[in-house]
Formats: structure tokens, sequence, C-alpha cells
């Protein structure tokens, strides 16, 4: 389904039908904000403008160092589109920052934000979805990731003593949504045209998780592909959460059709690129996945294969590859070769590695 913006004609009404069901959806007052969480120094946080493209599209950013789940640079990448039309917003970055992100937009536009697209589900790309929600913006997003931002209904029992599950913000759950098919592959699930641009919305097959989308700005030849691809660290695909590595490949096989040499890819995560940067990326998780198979078909087990060394001939291609990133991504393609189940309302129900060592595959949304 293909929705022409009619989205702008009537986007100040859907920005009311937006605070409308995030208020009516609610008994009593808000949800009280959780405590920050602790793996960054929020208040050491900036962020700021790290790219311009053309006249009216620019990327912002965290800072390096302060973030010990993206020492890169805090957070993910937001995009924003900006005009005479209003603010368009891919992404959200952290909810800690959302007050920090939104000045930063109002050094580009003082206009409305209209709305806001979600690539995927995790907290540093969705953490200010409330937030923007209540500034006006229209949430859209794959259905599977609307579903991603609900209780997982998969989540083993929480340990002894543990802080209790903060009540999910109706406000932070997209309005707009809509599924990927297979049959139209790489074909918009939604067209906006604002600010003399074109913007597609692609919903993809599950990847980096169960709900991505990319977005594409066709006139300034720009693709905000979110994090099926990374730089800094190992690939990571959320199995827990609906991601896989072959479908990683199967992405990243569709920006070959989707872009040309020039096209700017604009990752979550490590350093923009062009498609001729992955083609290494593609051959690495091929090559890996080939020798995961074979050993998981000799009957080894997942701690036979993080022994394996598998890495060791990638080592030092990125910054960012420490211990855990080596073994999520290991333990990534033992479960991948093994056979992962299917992917239901965002999620697979991935089994729970006894070893202390290997991590749970069903990723945590708390700090990504």
């Amino acid at each position: 389904m293909k929705y022409k913006a009619m989205l702008l004609g009537g986007i100040a009404a859907a920005s009311v039908l937006s605070a409308c069901v995030w208020a009516q959806g609610m008994k009593g007052p808000a949800p009280a904000a959780p405590a920050p969480r602790a793996f960054a120094q929020w208040d050491k946080v900036v962020m700021s403008v790290e790219q311009k493209i053309g006249s009216n599209l620019a990327i912002i950013h965290g800072n390096p160092g302060v973030d010990t789940s993206h020492p890169d640079a805090s957070g993910g990448r937001v995009a924003v589109l900006y005009g005479p039309d209003g603010v368009l917003m891919v992404d959200a970055n952290n909810e800690e920052v959302h007050e920090k992100l939104l000045k930063t937009v109002r050094t580009l536009s003082n206009g409305p934000i209209k709305l806001l697209i979600n690539s995927h589900a995790h907290p540093d790309h969705t953490g200010g979805n409330a937030y923007f929600a209540k500034q006006g913006a229209v949430i859209m997003a794959q259905e599977n990731l609307r579903d991603e931002l609900l209780p997982n209904p998969n989540a083993g029992p929480r340990p002894a003593g543990a802080p209790a599950l903060q009540p999910v913000d109706p406000a932070s759950l997209p309005v707009v949504t809509y599924n990927y098919d297979p049959a139209t592959r790489g074909k918009p699930a939604v067209t906006v045209h604002m600010n003399g641009e074109t913007v597609d919305v692609i919903a993809m097959m599950p990847s980096h998780m169960g709900g991505d989308s990319i977005i594409k700005f066709e006139k300034a030849n720009v693709i905000y592909i979110e994090d099926f691809y990374r730089n800094f660290g190992y690939p990571f695909a959320d199995q827990g959460n609906g991601g896989s590595i072959n479908g990683m490949l199967d992405a990243i096989d569709l920006m070959g059709k989707l872009s040309d040499d020039n096209t700017l890819l604009i990752p979550g995560h490590g350093t923009l690129v062009h498609k001729k940067d992955l083609i290494p990326y593609r051959n690495m998780l091929v090559d890996l996945m080939g020798k995961t198979k074979k050993l998981v078909a000799a009957g080894k087990t997942l701690d036979d294969v993080q022994a394996a060394d598998l890495l060791k001939p990638y080592a030092g291609q990125n910054q960012g590859e420490d211990e855990a990133s080596t073994k999520r991504f290991v333990a990534e393609l033992y479960y991948e070769a093994k056979g992962l189940p299917p992917v239901v309302n965002g999620r697979r129900a991935m089994p729970r590695p006894a070893q202390a060592a290997a991590p749970a595959p069903a990723m945590s949304m708390k700090k990504m």
C-alpha cells in the first residue's frame, strides 16, 4: 500500500489525532519517567549536526566517549528533513537526551515537527518517541516494530531484586503502521512528499530486528539504512527481537538495487558509507556463516564455536571489536546455523543458553 502525502495535507489533523490517541489511551497521569540508565554520562552527551546534505537534510548524532553502549557516538543517528512544510525526523535517539535533540533540531528549523519515522525498535532510536509525539509528531513504523515496543511475552523471569519494568507510555507507540510484504520487497510502503523532497519509507525483511525500515530521500540520493550494517564492532542481528543474519544479507543485496555508486548510505552507527563498502561486510557474513554451519553439522556446541576463533581473520578491521561484541556475534552465527524459530509479532522465542558466558540471544531493549 502506498500513501502519497495526503499525509501532508492532513498531517496537522493527524498530529492532533496522535496526541489524542496517547492521551485517551492512558488511565490517569502519564507514566513517571524512569531513572536515567547508568551506561552513559547523560549530562555530558552533546547532540550536534554531524553533516548537512543539500539545503534541507541533516544528520544529528551524539558525541563519542560518554556512552559505553556506543562509545563511537552516543545513541543512534537521527535524520532531519526540514523546510516550509515542517520537520520530518527519522528516529529519536535515547529517552534521556530528547530535550537536547530538540534543541539541535531547532538550530535547523523552528517549524512544527510533523512526522517521526522509526527505523527499528531499539531504545537508542526510539527512546525519544513519546516526547516528540507530545510535540505533535505522528509516529510511523512497521507493525512489528510497534509490537516490539510492547512488553515481551517471551521474556524470562526477572532476577531477584531487579526493578519493576516501567509501563509503556502510549505516546511512544507508532500511530501509522505498515507491514513487510516479500512480494513487493524494496517498494515503498509509504511515500511522503515534503519540503520539495520525495521520502520513501521501505519496510524491510527481518534483518537487524523484525520490524525494520529504511528511508530513502530520492532527490538527495540518501538512504538511512539503520543497523543491519555497522562498521563499529561486529554485526548485530537481534534474533530474539526478530533479527537474522540471513536477513541482513538480503538487506545488503537490496541496497545494491536501491542505490547507485553515489548514494550516501547512513547507518545508525559507525561511519557514513556507499554501496561498495557493503561488499566486504557481505563477504564476511557469507564466509562466517559457511564455517559455522560446518561446525554445527559436525555436532559442535556453542562453547566449541566460541572457542574456534572464527573471527580471527577479521580482527582489527573495525573499531569497537571488544569481547562482548565478539561473543554476541559468534552466538548469533551459531543460532542462525542451528535454525531460527519463526518471527511472531516481531519476535522469536529463542532458546536460553545455560552457559553463563554466552549472551542471551533475546536481547534486552533497555540498552542497545
